[in-house]
């Protein structure tokens, strides 16, 4: 698109400017600065343009501005969308690729003005460009060496995470193994039997806690929220509390009349602060004073130097005396297996799982500490409105009495833990089917309708998940009752458990006792 080169001392006058206007924008050598007329044909063109583009005046004047474009904004229409966004909004301004003469692309700011004569009508635009290629390409070379230096950050992390869990999993699966290997020795006796059957199932249960303070602290718990008052469940604590310290730590409690409930996992809760406590305690080894505080505050402080959370929360502090921690300590404190305790001291994971559970349950938690000073954490988490407390229903009543034999559908694509969950349930003296996947289970109800009292499904499946699998049956069978399990998903992390019962995996007798039963039943 050209136009006969213009005559731009007409062009100027009608601006109501005049030569000298020209002379001092083509003095101009670090802009691009020129005239487009009202349908975007250049009129003017000073040095700065020449430099940038490498148009004389004469190669250009009259051309359309739209060669400057790539190929594919021209195709896209970028150059006309650009002068109407200018003469309707007043203004464009925008960073794009722009083409120069030789065809190389540079990275260019944009501002385009519209121009008015005095009766108000639109006569042409005032373009200024700017070659912006050194500092993008700076831009591009910092952002890489930060992607690099996190992508380093997040290996190391990885190793030490891989490495921390490596070793804490050998060292339970050796005690596992070798009560194992006691038992099948033959003629051994009822009290050695007894202990290594004892060893394995507390050892185990130490390996399910290990997994679910790595899923809490990379916030893929799926927890499990009641409405509970901080002020009870602290003086349920008050001797567990009282038992991890020990005589020589006086132990002081200062929680508020109106401290107030949360809607949290009650379980994990308690967990965070049981955690809190023995690293004071452990801050501490020649005696002190550790006090535990719950109160009301009206913001939570951000833990991401962004500006603090207003609102309602609980705050509850664990206040130590002891050794306090540097500012680098401080900053490590909440990563994974990290840990200043000596070797078997500690897995590193306990304030992992207290940070995970605040982020996770919508709050927030907080260290201040000082060498020789001691430290303060608190953990800040929403505070339940009053009209939430006044509604939360009583717990359903527990059945009691011997378990009543039902039929049962167990849907899990592990073949030894769907095996095992089979006979666990028969020796509860339930009746048992068994279907590989969530396909199966909708045949076999189809094929059998009324034939089941309860579904007990893995969330984690090929094909048709558990919880679609839950929502199809609600739907297609209302009266069919459906309980989920799994070890992790990261819909339930994510999303709950969509209202359905859930046990999480390692499941016990006493947890299926208890879904049996139609009660929730706490993780292990």
């Amino acid at each position: 698109m050209t136009k006969p080169p213009p005559n731009q001392e007409k062009w100027l006058r009608r601006l109501g400017g005049d030569r000298r206007f020209q002379l001092l924008v083509d003095a101009v050598k670090d802009y691009a600065l020129y005239l487009l007329d009202a349908e975007g044909h250049v009129i003017s063109w000073n040095t700065g343009a020449q430099r940038f583009k490498g148009y004389s005046a004469h190669e250009i004047l009259g051309k359309h501005f739209s060669r400057f474009y790539t190929a594919e904004d021209r195709a896209a229409g970028l150059p006309a969308r650009a002068l109407g966004i200018a003469a309707g909004e007043g203004k464009f301004e925008a960073e794009g690729w722009r083409m120069r003469k030789d065809g190389s692309r540079f990275w260019a700011s944009v501002v385009i003005d519209p121009i008015h004569d005095e009766q108000g009508e639109l006569i042409g635009f005032a373009k200024i460009t700017r070659d912006m290629t050194e500092k993008r390409l700076a831009q591009e070379e910092l952002d890489s060496a930060r992607e690099a230096l996190a992508q380093a950050q997040k290996m190391e992390a990885v190793g030490r995470l891989t490495g921390g869990v490596a070793h804490d999993f050998n060292n339970l699966l050796t005690v596992i193994c070798s009560s194992v290997d006691l038992l099948r020795r033959p003629g051994i006796g009822e009290e050695k039997r007894e202990r290594y059957l004892n060893a394995i199932a507390e050892t185990a249960e130490r390996a399910a806690k290990l997994t679910g303070q790595l899923l809490a602290f990379a916030r893929r718990q799926p927890l499990q929220s009641e409405l509970f008052s901080v002020r009870d469940r602290i003086e349920r604590l008050k001797q567990i509390v009282a038992s991890l310290v020990g005589s020589p730590i006086q132990l002081a409690f200062d929680v508020a009349e109106d401290a107030g409930s949360v809607d949290a996992d009650p379980s994990q809760f308690e967990t965070a602060i049981l955690n809190m406590v023995i690293n004071a305690r452990d801050a501490m080894p020649g005696g002190g004073t550790l006090t535990i505080a719950a109160r009301t505050a009206e913001r939570a402080p951000s833990t991401g130097g962004g500006p603090a959370r207003q609102g309602r929360f609980v705050a509850i502090s664990i206040d130590d005396s002891g050794s306090g921690m540097d500012a680098e300590t401080v900053s490590r404190i909440f990563e994974p297996f990290f840990t200043t305790k000596e070797a078997g001291k500690g897995t590193g994971l306990g304030l992992s799982q207290a940070y995970g559970f605040a982020k996770q349950s919508g709050g927030e938690i907080v260290v201040d500490s000082r060498p020789g000073e001691g430290t303060t954490f608190t953990l800040y988490l929403p505070r339940a409105s009053r009209e939430a407390v006044a509604k939360a229903n009583e717990p359903p009543p527990v059945e009691t009495g011997a378990l009543v034999s039902r039929c049962i559908l167990i849907v899990e694509d592990n073949e030894a833990v769907g095996e095992f969950a089979v006979n666990l349930l028969a020796e509860l003296g339930q009746e048992v089917r068994w279907a590989a996947d969530a396909e199966a289970a909708i045949a076999m109800i189809e094929a059998a309708p009324g034939a089941f009292d309860l579904v007990f499904s893995d969330v984690v499946m090929p094909g048709i998940n558990g919880i679609n699998l839950a929502h199809e049956i609600t739907a297609r069978w209302p009266e069919l009752p459906v309980v989920l399990t799994s070890g992790y998903s990261h819909v339930l992390a994510e999303e709950g458990s969509h209202g359905f019962e859930l046990l999480k995996k390692p499941y016990s007798i006493d947890g299926l006792t208890g879904i049996l039963r139609g009660r929730r039943v706490s993780p292990r």
